[in-house]
């Protein structure tokens, strides 16, 4: 076994084909190439450039919970990841803990069998219960368990073909100035040769740890545990970055399982008074405490740090890779403090501001919403410079399609039409939050009302129209939800301004801060981590953007629609004018709309009749490319190109046509092949109409009506912050309502439960009241 891997590293080091993929890469502008040294990551999203990482394994990540043998399966998904960066062309480097938990394990089995052989002969088996272990040494530990510890490492990654080298190292040899330049030198040739060097201190001949001796300046750190081993280590090498990896998810600002316990994204050199350190590591003589200092003074040497949990079984498996894709995972160690407040802050006012917000009286949130649209048209100028240098830049970089483009354009009829639809949702937003739904009188004196509250926080992000910004804003103000915006990068300026104009109209009443705009350089996947804080998200943009936000979500729940599969079904019995005007309209008003017609279902008696060649004519006309369904395929001699799949969203001047015997097949094939968003039937039948409506299971059903109007401004509700084909909550356009949920209050007079035991005086009536009985000042339904 071992001339195996002295073999597969012998030919691994011949053939550094590692090393010659990552310079091509580098080339190709794929991946960074070395970068000076000296000044670390200002931002997480950089660290997809670290070439050379160091990673510490805390104690309590190598070993078992019962501190004897190692964590074998934690260790394994850390050497996968570690050996996909190294075979990604990074120089990889470990500081490992966990030989004196293996010396232990050893060094116990050893005494055991022992005691055991001695009792048997001398005392009987009937002593062997009463046996006791005694205390071993530590450095006795180290020298048992280092051999083994190793030889694990290095079966693990000759799984990957790839070579390890054991380092152990002492304080002398960093004090000592030619020891320290032979370690230098030695880990440089072996980073050259494309082997991970594993490093730990020689604990079987260190000295006790000295109490406050880690860091003594700028240049001197003694090695009193791994974390400030790591820490030098890390500065000597010039390492981009130093992942630490311990049994907590980062650094809080209070110990963790305090109530208040926050975790910190980022740590800033200036932050250490905020930081209240808890109790040490149930195992490792490292604590909290150490891991900080020893980090600061990596980071002042220019290495990055991140601190995380190795620990968690959900997250093991890719933790290092995580943190390299630059992921919100741990705690980030930056000098770049933002000027303006982390997103995590922006949260924190956002939902602050927003239950003063919803405790307004209707009139006053209305008042600012009018006073939104107002600032739309009285500041249109600045706002249309803006957009136009948004534009500009667009069309400059050509990174957007014409349909992207358009989304993109503002004007100052758009502005006039957002700011009648704000005024629709002011009126609208008088009968909103507090109403109630329903009164009932559960016994006397006891009465129980359900009333319609915000949801919270709501995060909505959208891609390329700023139009979005406003009439969100306007929603969310009159639903008395906190807001957190992220638009793309493309409007920033546009969006900017429009923000602005939001807070200015919220600071009538005192509440600028429930509208917030996520300007920093957060990923959308790291908005979605942020469970604890958002209550609803609602993507809005393309298909893709929404099913990445449903995939990131992370515990909060996802308002929106994933596809836009519609279908328009003519039956046999349609008028031909309305058929074609249907279909024109569907498919080629706005062919990018998640409304759009995809898919045209045709009854099998109109093929080769008028009407149908008539719709066929106007399609072509239209320049509307049609892919033909397989049974629709199967009736031509010669035909387009047969469709790929029937859950196709073109999105563009495509459709696929099929062909259906009925208009119940026709609702099969919906619910087999749609996205339950939008779907139409054609028919001057009314009862075939109605079976249709009744039957087919989609947030919308027209019948001769075109799939466009899946609108929230054409349905009346002044604008809709997105279209939902969830099952719960809100389906179809989502207005006002849509952003509301409700709660149950109970008022009573000293009523207990017990009240209404066999042995209680009282019963339940459960009478319901009409909701025109509740008392002046609160809102009741119409």
């Amino acid at each position: 076994m071992y001339l195996q891997k002295m073999f597969s590293c012998s030919q691994l080091l011949a053939r550094p084909n590692n090393l010659q993929t990552f310079k091509r890469a580098a080339s190709q502008g794929k991946m960074p190439l070395a970068r000076a040294h000296g000044k670390s990551f200002a931002h997480r999203s950089d660290l997809r450039q670290a070439k050379r990482i160091l990673v510490k394994l805390g104690s309590a990540v190598v070993t078992r919970g019962d501190e004897c043998g190692l964590a074998l399966g934690r260790l394994a998904s850390i050497v996968e990841q570690v050996a996909m960066l190294q075979n990604q062309g990074r120089e990889m480097m470990i500081v490992t803990s966990g030989a004196v938990a293996f010396g232990k394990q050893r060094l116990r089995h050893e005494i055991l069998l022992s005691q055991s052989v001695r009792q048997a002969l001398h005392s009987g088996q009937n002593q062997l219960k009463d046996m006791s272990l005694p205390v071993l040494e530590a450095r006795a530990c180290a020298a048992a368990g280092q051999s083994g510890l190793m030889a694990l490492y290095e079966a693990m990654f000759t799984q990957y073909s790839t070579c390890t080298a054991q380092i152990l190292v002492t304080n002398l040899d960093f004090h000592d100035d030619q020891k320290r330049r032979n370690l230098n030198s030695t880990l440089h040739e072996l980073l050259r040769m494309n082997i991970v060097p594993i490093i730990n201190t020689n604990d079987a001949v260190v000295p006790p740890p000295e109490p406050n001796s880690d860091l003594q300046g700028v240049n001197v750190i003694s090695i009193k545990d791994n974390d400030s081993l790591a820490a030098r280590l890390a500065v000597e090498m010039r390492a981009d970055l130093l992942i630490a990896l311990s049994d907590v998810e980062g650094l809080y600002d209070s110990p963790p399982g305090s109530d208040d316990a926050k975790l910190l994204d980022t740590f800033y050199p200036g932050d250490q008074h905020s930081i209240t350190y808890g109790t040490k590591s149930r195992v490792g003589i490292g604590g909290m405490e150490a891991k900080v200092k020893a980090a600061l003074w990596a980071l002042q040497g220019g290495t990055s740090v991140v601190i995380a949990n190795g620990t968690h079984p959900k997250v093991t498996g890719h933790v290092i890779t995580d943190i390299v894709e630059g992921k919100k995972v741990g705690t980030f160690f930056s000098e770049v403090k933002p000027a303006g407040p982390t997103v995590e802050q922006q949260t924190e006012m956002a939902r602050s501001a927003g239950r003063t917000l919803a405790s307004l009286e209707p009139e006053q949130r209305s008042e600012i919403i009018c006073a939104l649209a107002d600032l739309l048209t009285e500041r249109k100028d600045e706002i249309l410079s803006a957009n136009k240098k948004d534009m500009e830049h667009a069309v400059s970089t050509g990174r957007l399609s014409p349909a992207m483009l358009k989304r993109l354009s503002l004007s100052s009829s758009k502005l006039n039409s957002l700011s009648i639809g704000l005024r629709q949702i002011a009126v609208s937003s008088q009968d909103s939050v507090g109403r109630v739904l329903r009164r009932t009188r559960v016994a006397n004196n006891l009465e129980l009302e359900q009333i319609t509250v915000p949801i919270g926080v709501l995060l909505v992000i959208f891609e390329s129209r700023p139009d979005c910004l406003p009439q969100v804003s306007a929603l969310a103000i009159a639903s008395g939800n906190a807001l957190l915006l992220k638009g793309g990068k493309e409007a920033a300026n546009t969006n900017r301004i429009l923000h602005e104009l939001a807070q200015e109209a919220l600071s009538i009443h005192g509440v600028k801060d429930a509208i917030q705009l996520v300007s920093t350089r957060e990923e959308v996947e790291d908005l979605c981590r942020l469970e604890k804080m958002i209550d609803l998200i609602i993507p809005r943009g393309s298909s893709q953007l929404v099913r990445d936000i449903q995939r990131a979500a992370k515990g909060i729940p996802v308002l929106g629609h994933s596809e836009g599969i519609c279908h328009v079904y003519v039956d046999h019995e349609a008028s031909v004018d309305k058929a074609i005007k249907i279909i024109r309209d569907s498919k080629c008003d706005y062919p990018a709309a998640c409304n759009a017609m995809e898919t045209l279902l045709v009854h099998r008696e109109l093929l080769r009749t008028p009407l149908f060649d008539q719709i066929i004519d106007m399609l072509r006309t239209e320049h509307v490319k049609i892919h033909a369904g397989p049974k629709f395929a199967s009736y031509l001699t010669f035909s387009p190109s047969e469709v790929k799949s029937l859950r196709t969203e073109y999105g563009d001047l495509e459709c696929c046509i099929e062909v259906v015997d009925s208009m119940t097949e026709a609702v099969d094939h919906i619910h087999k092949y749609g996205s339950s968003h939008t779907d139409v039937i054609v028919t001057e039948n009314e009862d075939t109409a109605e079976q249709f409506l009744q039957q087919l299971d989609s947030a919308c059903v027209f019948w001769n009506a075109s799939s466009r109007f899946a609108d929230g401004y054409r349905f009346g509700l002044g604008a809709e912050v997105g279209i939902s084909t969830a099952r719960i909550h809100a389906r179809g356009p989502v207005g006002l309502d849509g952003l509301l949920t409700t709660k149950w209050v109970l008022r009573g007079e000293g009523h207990t439960a017990a009240d209404f035991s066999e042995q209680g005086s009282m019963t339940y009536l459960h009478e319901n009241l009409p909701v025109a009985q509740v008392l002046p000042g609160r809102r009741t339904t119409s």
